[in-house]
């Protein structure tokens, strides 16, 4: 995906602003890092600012690379000088990774995310850290990933849940291991904070007692009716909505073939995390994002159904 230097410099002024905020919030509330007396304090800062780390990690995921050792080494140091003019080696940047991982969370949860509008929709993705073949092998999540299943079949990994509004906007989002039931992130009011109106789902969130438990929230859970569950009334509009499903399935798309948001080469827990909500920024820049323009799809009548929720 193609993107310009102004687009580039947008990018990095809103991450350079939010971490001179951050910046200020914690020398202001004495929540640095603890000071260790048995290794060396360095009071030379880094080359890289971690605004500038927060902006590589962004445009990796627009990059089109596999690797973020091939897109740093063999594209941004010969290519991007003139916007990052003194760059390190590649492996004190992944030590700069972790150091941003925070910051960067923060970045996308206050600053990044799009506002509810009322609709919105709810899914989880399968992320795999390894070839199932290689699970009693692998070490980096070990105690931390888990077997799970989905459409695809079985995986060892987490399950990233994500919640969109019909602009294709991220509200929220959340990692669990891959055993975890897709509705128990719905019983976490964090999740679900700013969320409000229909919420549509699938087959897979049918649960009484979360939708009694959700409804009292001002949230309606939308799902379909499996075939031996007798079948619940249901307006027109709320049909088509639920029709309109795929459009968080368009977005799990977008994040796993155009952000490289899964892949099996991570050596650490701390750059897996900025590298999962890195992508999840990326994605909040994206230029085109899935969509459901209602004005057209529905009569007014149905639009107005709609809103009175």
């Amino acid at each position: 995906m193609m993107i310009t230097e102004d687009e580039i410099t947008k990018i990095f002024c809103m991450a350079d602003d939010f971490c001179k905020i951050y910046d200020k919030f914690i020398k202001a509330n004495g929540l640095g890092p603890k000071r260790d007396r048995r290794k060396r304090e360095y009071h030379r800062a880094p080359r890289l600012s971690d605004s500038e780390v927060i902006t590589i990690m962004i445009l990796f995921h627009f990059s089109g690379y596999r690797c973020l050792k091939h897109f740093y080494v063999g594209h941004v140091c010969p290519h991007m000088l003139h916007l990052f003019p003194r760059p390190v080696s590649y492996n004190r940047f992944t030590e700069l990774e972790k150091k941003v991982a925070v910051p960067l969370i923060l970045f996308l949860k206050k600053c990044l995310m799009g506002r509810c509008t009322g609709i919105s929709f709810v899914d989880s993705t399968a992320l795999r850290v390894c070839r199932n073949q290689r699970i009693h092998l692998h070490r980096v999540f070990r105690g931390l990933a888990q077997r799970g299943q989905c459409s695809m079949g079985w995986f060892y990994g987490f399950k990233l849940h994500l919640v969109c509004n019909e602009k294709g906007e991220l509200l929220s989002f959340m990692l669990t291991p891959g055993n975890i039931d897709d509705r128990d992130p719905l019983k976490n009011s964090a999740f679900l904070e700013n969320i409000s109106g229909k919420l549509v789902g699938d087959k897979g969130y049918i649960s009484k007692g979360l939708f009694e438990k959700l409804f009292v929230d001002g949230i309606q859970l939308l799902t379909k009716v499996r075939s031996n569950i007798k079948g619940a009334l249901m307006t027109v509009a709320d049909k088509i909505l639920l029709r309109k499903r795929a459009i968080i399935e368009c977005v799990n798309d977008e994040l796993k073939n155009m952000a490289q948001i899964e892949h099996s080469r991570h050596r650490s827990v701390a750059n897996f995390a900025v590298n999962l909500v890195a992508a999840l920024s990326a994605y909040c820049f994206f230029p085109k994002k899935p969509m459901i323009d209602l004005c057209r799809s529905y009569p007014l009548a149905l639009y107005n159904q709609l809103s009175l929720f």
